[in-house]
């Protein structure tokens, strides 16, 4: 259970195993990449939607494990012809989420999250309203800023348009089905089991 005083929304319709999409998003530094990688170790049935991107690969990313890497022609292709789910760009780079793998899974009755930004959490609302879109959220704004400058990867002025940023999107927070506050990653996860299956 969250803390007291988070808001949990109660409108989580139920449905067949496995056929409804989940959807996690949050400010950037609230530890969702964390969550997604104990997740996949914890728990392997659980499918992960892998983005495709305009960035180029980082040493040891492989196409098709992290990313799916793509020239701006071919993601430009892939938005024409409505094969993203959704999709946004960030720093220069697009990022999207293929749609057929989603709707492959989805079909076989595996269970299948997206961990994606509040942009793509809008648009995947807009083509699949049936989905589950949980916002994972810090314990208080402190702790995301921490976070956020405790990485010590990134310069000032960049932290600064992070939390600017990491304003707006938890103010957007009531727009999701419900939340899960992150004080510990092993019950986020948990949560998230639960609810994927």
């Amino acid at each position: 259970m969250p803390p007291s005083g988070s808001p949990e929304a109660t409108n989580v319709s139920s449905g067949p195993t496995g056929k409804r999409l989940t959807v996690l998003s949050g400010p950037s530094g609230v530890g969702k990449s964390t969550v997604v990688a104990e997740l996949r170790r914890s728990h392997p049935e659980v499918w992960l939607s892998v983005s495709v991107t305009t960035r180029t690969p980082r040493p040891g990313e492989t196409h098709g494990v992290e990313y799916y890497f793509a020239t701006g022609e071919e993601f430009d292709r892939l938005v024409a012809a409505g094969e993203l789910l959704e999709w946004a760009e960030f720093a220069g780079n697009r990022y999207g989420t293929p749609r057929a793998p989603v709707e492959r899974k989805l079909a076989e009755g595996v269970p299948t999250l997206l961990e994606i930004d509040l942009q793509g959490a809008r648009q995947v609302r807009e083509s699949m309203p049936e989905a589950l879109l949980v916002f994972l959220a810090p314990p208080s704004w402190e702790e995301l800023e921490s976070r956020l400058r405790g990485r010590g990867t990134e310069p000032e002025d960049v932290i600064a348009r992070r939390l600017a940023a990491g304003r707006v999107e938890l103010a957007a927070e009531k727009e999701f089905d419900l939340s899960l506050v992150n004080t510990a990653v092993g019950d986020v996860c948990d949560r998230l089991v639960a609810l994927l299956k």
